[in-house]
């Protein structure tokens, strides 16, 4: 199968994110992906202190997954939309599955928050696998793959071939400008991207938002490291790289032993 990594500007409102789904999932269905996945919080928007974003609620947020649904089924591409969700009077940050003919297959909430997002969201309790095609997949969301390897290893040594990874990084205020995938000088997270793949065996799939002063790349990490595909800086578009399940074999992920973890 090949998988799609959706980098999009940020969204003015729901609708316009909503807008933006529907595009960039037409462009990976028409680039034959199987499956798109779109950044951390992307309806309504990653709540960053100096960005507008529409409040959510448990009805636009119901609405705004049931036109993913239709997007899915119109398109006929499985879509991976995080988005803020309502349970029980918590609101989750979550990424939600969505087959390719419009079917709802669950999601994954984000279990480990930045401490800065205890005020915004409750931590989510569980982890899970979904299938698409036959690809076994999982999903980590932007602190937790990037601080907490065991999120994605929980993933791989269950069947995983790739653990897709909503995130957020950068910001359209300041920063410096990236030039370089993995440069020595970049901040760690290109690394880490390819520590998840490597240390597991396993496709990571990175994807955020499409940012003036960026500070990781959309990104497609092989197995063995090597980034198979990447969107350039501060544009907006999307990727597809084709997964090979004869290399996703989750060897080390497998190889670990928890009986030693003190």
């Amino acid at each position: 199968m090949k998988i799609a990594l959706a980098t999009p500007p940020f969204p003015k409102s729901i609708q316009d994110g909503l807008g933006l789904v529907k595009d960039f999932s037409n462009e990976a269905a028409n680039k034959g992906a199987g499956i798109v996945c779109f950044p951390e919080s992307f309806i309504p928007g990653y709540p960053m202190p100096g960005y507008s974003v529409e409040k959510s609620s448990p009805k636009n947020m119901q609405d705004a997954l049931d036109t993913v649904c239709k997007i899915a089924a119109e398109s006929k591409i499985a879509i991976i939309i995080p988005m803020d969700w309502f349970s029980v009077g918590d609101r989750l940050n979550v990424a939600y599955v969505v087959s390719g003919t419009g079917e709802i297959l669950g999601y994954q909430a984000k279990n480990q928050l930045d401490p800065s997002e205890d005020v915004i969201w409750t931590a989510g309790t569980q982890r899970q696998l979904f299938e698409i095609d036959g690809l076994t997949f999982g999903i980590t969301i932007c602190h937790e793959g990037f601080r907490y390897p065991e999120s994605v290893r929980w993933a791989a040594s269950r069947g995983a071939q790739v653990v897709f990874h909503p995130h957020f990084t950068g910001s359209n205020m300041d920063g410096i400008q990236l030039s370089e995938w993995g440069a020595k000088t970049n901040p760690y997270y290109e690394k880490a991207m390819m520590m998840r793949a490597m240390e597991n065996t396993i496709y990571f799939a990175s994807v955020g938002y499409a940012m003036k002063y960026q500070e990781s790349a959309s990104s497609i990490v092989a197995p063995d490291g090597t980034c198979a595909a990447y969107q350039p800086y501060g544009e907006a578009g999307v990727i597809v790289a084709e997964v090979n399940p004869s290399l996703a074999t989750g060897l080390l992920a497998k190889r670990f032993k928890p009986g030693l973890v003190l």
